[in-house]
């Protein structure tokens, strides 16, 4: 088994991106029987505009806040993608391949180029091709994969299963295709300013989200001033229905106690949020603060997150050299 998963050095580390994704990576580096690879999705911050001081830095903080969620340099491969020229080079080598078509279906080019299309980057229109690469590079079985992003693992799928089909034989295809990963537990964190919306990085809103580099007093001061409404909570789940940001709440409890719903609203039912927040808040503080003051003290050292990097980096490209040899031959180009 071999996972390949990334995130994009952009902003900084919410309890969003923890409670569905870097915990679990982090799980899987006891439960996968294989090899993981997490990477810095360094070269996909191009397809929108970016500052480049903005991004260094970024993918420095980045490296830090998964070193210190519990990331393991020493039993999983860590790096970004700038890094690895292989990435970008077998994106290029798969754009022979991948079709206008299926990119044109691809949901988050859509909503991130919104109404200018013609405005947007050809790097925002071909990233999933670049996404497709980064994981048929290293012969993925498996990618971690949520709802947003089923769409992505399909699209490599198919470039995978095309180009096996076009260049290569029935019983040695170039490359593996990869399977969902589905985790045990991905919780769904929405925003504490709307619990319809998304907990994201990219909200103008820091009240909005719980980042991994709050102090104990910020995270406090965000829980009590998180919205609510009026009435107390119920003592079962089904009372949450139509309460979307009581139900953020409580998820968030459940999720970080890992506990399920009803077991929390057992505890806290007829209570009203004046009495929860608090509760919520002090296990936030209790969870993250280990993780803060290890992400801080990383930040300090920049000598030991290059060193993961390069170290991570050449890992990688050893990996990655026989599938992009393999590739090139494959496409009848001739290299020295």
């Amino acid at each position: 088994m071999r996972v390949v998963s990334g995130i994009q050095p952009t902003g900084s580390l919410h309890l969003g991106n923890y409670l569905g994704a870097i915990r679990n990576w982090v799980s899987m580096q006891d439960e996968v029987e294989g090899e993981c690879l997490f990477f810095l999705a360094d070269l996909h911050a191009l397809s929108m505009p970016h500052d480049p001081a903005a991004l260094r830095a970024g993918t420095l903080e980045m490296t830090a806040a998964l070193v210190a969620c519990g990331i393991d340099p020493a039993r999983s491969i860590l790096f970004n993608q700038a890094q690895v020229p292989a990435h970008p080079e077998l994106q290029w080598l798969l754009n022979g391949t991948a079709r206008m078509g299926w990119l044109n279906r691809m949901t988050q080019f859509k909503d991130k180029s919104g109404k200018n299309r013609e405005g947007a980057s050809v790097a925002l229109f071909t990233y999933p091709v670049l996404q497709a690469a980064d994981v048929l590079l290293y012969q993925a079985t498996h990618v971690p994969v949520g709802e947003d992003q089923k769409q992505h693992l399909e699209l490599a799928r198919d470039i995978a299963q095309k180009f096996n089909n076009d260049f290569a034989s029935e019983d040695a295809p170039v490359f593996t295709l990869p399977e969902p990963y589905i985790p045990p537990e991905a919780a769904r964190i929405m925003s504490l300013r709307d619990g319809s919306a998304k907990m994201s990085k990219s909200d103008p809103s820091d009240m909005s989200r719980i980042n991994l580099s709050d102090d104990p007093d910020t995270v406090m001061k965000k829980v009590k001033k998180a919205k609510t409404d009026p009435e107390p909570l119920p003592s079962d789940a089904e009372g949450l229905a139509g309460r979307p940001e009581a139900l953020n709440l409580v998820s968030i409890y459940a999720a970080v106690a890992r506990r399920d719903v009803g077991s929390v609203l057992s505890e806290y039912g007829g209570q009203g949020f004046g009495a929860f927040k608090p509760a919520l808040g002090e296990l936030l503080i209790e969870t993250l603060g280990p993780i803060s003051e290890r992400f801080t003290e990383l930040l300090r050292d920049r000598e030991a997150l290059d060193a993961i990097l390069a170290t991570g980096a050449a890992k990688a490209r050893e990996m990655a050299a026989p599938t992009l040899a393999e590739t090139y031959r494959a496409l009848g180009l001739l290299r020295g």
